[in-house]
């Protein structure tokens, strides 16, 4: 069971087994836990089926489906139901479902994708092959070609379309009969209908000798909507790695200290609470706990999204995930790897992202009522013309073929792709990337800007404050900086620049810096390993170092993370469009307030952990805030999914990148209102793309059914739909959008 998914085909009435043990995580109020990877969903109505089939069950408290990662989390009472009983109920519902495993996630995306590239490549060969038979024959009704010739073309482009048909239309054809087997209907089943009857009707006129076949029309049908799943699973496959690229910062092995001294290496997945774990410098912490021995600074940017070291001495919480950077610990172990901050925020991503897939795209919402409406109106063209038009079935079903064709969602399903494939390019030109297939749609009704601070409004890189820096005292403390490589003595150094190193330099990990300079002992570090400094003088709102020589006074480095230049013209901006802006971060309340009045940001709350984050994004939405999220630090992930739409600047953590929406370039926050003005711009034209294809539906639906139009022409009028839709996506090339360029330029 653990290495195959039980299929969808399966009689729901066999023998399952069970799931073992090792999947099934119990849960603090006594309730269990179970994850599932869901084969064969690819829409919002397979996981309503799925998440209806599970929460029917007695004993099920919850089951959450999310669409990217394909994973199903279930809370459930063991003594009422079993896993068992879950996966009947999943393979009821016409899917498949096997025990979630992070490791062959990627492994499954990558099969997924190389089947539908591949299939994409049979339908477009055998698509160019088939035309070009067409135009011949074609070209040959009106040149005198003999029936033989017709008839031998038509053979061969069926020799080539109804294998290439037979292969490349499996993921319509598949997704179609998972829905028929439920009594459901979704976008492919009219399109695998209109595929298989145009190739079945051209193989039977192929052997009748008919003057007209219509290979080519179904072909070229699944050739251009292969192309459009292909890309939507692309995009959907960034998203479903994001939690694992921050399962990837977890540390794959932990050195347990036995109560006699003995060291052995452990998994972290088999650390309990109460064990010892010696972290050595450069090594990530294991599992969350208490230090026990030994001083050193920590990388805790995953937790607080801030670059500045924190020191921890005896006695100092510390986190999962967090980097060791200066010196060996032991520290005590307090949660097991399942209950770990990290664990934590993986958690709550993938809760994010599974809220973020219950969005419906506008073409979803009207497939729900395009799709059994095209089929009731081909049945009833079928009947009409049997009983009331006096043809045979043959004559009947190739009217409602074409009424099938003719209708078929290519422009309906082009309104918003084409519109996305536009946009994506007019936003690449100005450094945007665009990641996900919706991020367009939702952007569009943002009113709330919700920003992090470091790295994001500001440069995310500490620089000496040299305002008002004695140049003496900065060149004999880089004496001592020179020979560390913690951030703020690199920072003292590269401001001082080359000189020479003190003698006899050592480091005490989370303290400082001890040497002689000028023979006089001196000092490096905190406030506290220096000394002589008075507490309630020191009100600094951001980083520092203090350095002291000999009996001399104490001096303050402080150092700064500057705002990007055209941060408080983006600000400006969005409030003038009457946005609400909002800055939120991990960093301390005093050095946030100071970054918000200088960018003009009024609303804003500082040491904030990434569960907090999610809370005010959460009381925002609560509010009706419609919120983009724009920022950059592993701590911000579970954030970015959780916001109605992301950003993340490129010079951002892996994850953050991987959790956004959207990704920008350079040195500048201009790119955001950019994206903005696009989305807005897409909006209105995929609004009249639909507008454009109900008009040609109203047109060409009531001509096809009058019997006046044939297959090919019906493929023919199609096609000019989608290439009309097309045409009105490219308009939104033109026109200036974002900020200004004048106004770039004074930030600058």
């Amino acid at each position: 069971m653990a290495d195959a998914s039980i299929s969808s085909g399966a009689d729901i009435g066999q023998d399952i087994p069970d799931i073992p043990d090792t999947y099934v995580r119990a849960l603090d109020d006594g309730s269990s836990v179970v994850n599932f990877v869901v084969d064969g969903v690819h829409c919002g109505g397979c996981v309503k089926r799925v998440e209806r089939a599970v929460n029917g069950l007695e004993g099920v408290a919850n089951g959450r489906l999310n669409l990217s990662t394909k994973r199903l989390t279930v809370v459930f009472e063991q003594a009422m139901v079993r896993p068992r009983e879950i996966v009947s109920a999943i393979v009821g519902a016409g899917y498949g479902a096997r025990p979630y495993d992070p490791k062959t996630l990627e492994t499954q995306q990558a099969r997924d994708e190389k089947e539908l590239i591949t299939c994409v490549g049979v339908a477009g060969f055998a698509a160019a092959n088939v035309m070009l038979l067409s135009v011949s024959v074609w070209a040959g009704h009106s040149g005198g070609m003999e029936a033989a010739t017709r008839d031998m073309f038509h053979w061969i482009s069926g020799l080539i379309a109804m294998p290439a048909i037979a292969y490349a239309g499996r993921p319509f054809f598949r997704s179609a009969v998972s829905a028929l087997r439920v009594g459901a209907m979704n976008m492919d089943v009219p399109i695998s209908l209109a595929v298989l009857l145009a190739a079945g009707m051209s193989l039977a006129e192929t052997i009748a000798g008919a003057k007209h076949v219509y290979f080519d029309a179904s072909i070229m049908l699944l050739f251009f909507l292969l192309i459009g799943r292909t890309l939507d699973m692309k995009m959907r496959g960034r998203a479903a790695l994001a939690a694992q690229n921050l399962l990837a910062l977890r540390a794959d092995a932990a050195t347990v200290i036995d109560d006699d001294g003995v060291a052995r290496a452990m998994p972290v997945e088999a650390l309990k609470p109460g064990m010892v774990v010696a972290v050595a410098t450069g090594q990530r912490i294991a599992a969350d706990g208490v230090v026990e021995e030994g001083r050193s600074d920590l990388d805790t940017s995953l937790i607080t999204g801030e670059t500045a070291p924190v020191a921890v001495a005896p006695g100092a919480d510390v986190f999962a995930g967090t980097l060791n950077m200066s010196g060996p610990l032991r520290v005590r172990v307090t949660k097991g790897d399942e209950a770990t901050l990290l664990s934590e925020i993986v958690r709550l991503m993938e809760a994010a992202e599974q809220g973020r897939d219950t969005f419906v795209r506008i073409a979803d919402r009207a497939a729900r009522v395009y799709a059994p409406a095209v089929h009731i109106l081909a049945a009833a063209t079928f009947i009409g013309w049997m009983l009331l038009g006096g043809l045979a079935w043959d004559g009947s079903l190739k009217i409602a073929i074409a009424v099938l064709i003719i209708t078929c969602p290519c422009a309906l399903g082009l309104a918003v792709p084409v519109v996305h494939v536009v946009a994506s390019g007019r936003l690449l030109s100005r450094g945007v990337l665009l990641k996900s297939s919706d991020a367009l749609e939702r952007l569009a009704e943002v009113d709330t800007l919700v920003f992090d601070k470091t790295g994001t409004l500001t440069h995310g890189r500490l620089a000496l404050d040299d305002a008002d820096v004695d140049r003496t005292a900065l060149e004999r403390a880089a004496t001592l900086a020179r020979a560390s490589t913690h951030p703020l003595s690199r920072a003292l150094a590269q401001a001082a620049g080359v000189g020479p190193q003190g003698d006899d330099v050592s480091e005490h990990p989370g303290q400082g810096l001890m040497g002689t300079v000028d023979g006089q002992a001196a000092r490096l570090g905190s406030a506290a390993f220096v000394g002589g400094i008075d507490a309630t003088e020191n009100d600094a709102t951001g980083p520092e170092i203090w350095f002291r020589c000999g009996d001399a006074a104490p001096v303050r480095f402080g150092f700064l993370d500057g705002l990007r230049e055209d941060a408080s013209a983006v600000i400006e901006w969005a409030a003038d469009r009457g946005m609400k802006i909002v800055l939120l971060s991990g960093d301390r309340p005093a050095t946030v307030e100071a970054v918000a009045r200088e960018a003009g940001v009024s609303n804003f709350a500082g040491g904030l952990l990434p569960q907090d984050k999610i809370a005010r994004l959460e009381e925002l939405a609560g509010q009706g805030a419609k919120v983009l999220m724009v920022g950059d630090g592993l701590n911000d992930a579970p954030a970015l999914a959780a916001a109605h739409v992301s950003m993340s600047p490129a010079s951002g953590a892996d994850v953050s990148q991987a959790a956004a929406d959207l990704v920008f370039q350079g040195q500048e926050l201009a790119p955001v209102t950019v994206a903005l003005d696009v989305a807005r711009g897409s909006q209105r034209l995929v609004l009249e793309n639909f507008g454009l294809s109900l008009a040609y539906n109203v047109v060409a639906v009531p001509i096809a059914v009058a019997g006046y139009v044939t297959p090919l022409i019906a493929a023919i009028a199609m096609s000019s739909s989608s290439i009309l839709v097309t045409a009105n996506a490219i308009r939104l090339r033109w026109g200036k959008m974002g900020l200004p360029e004048t106004v770039k330029e004074d930030a600058h």
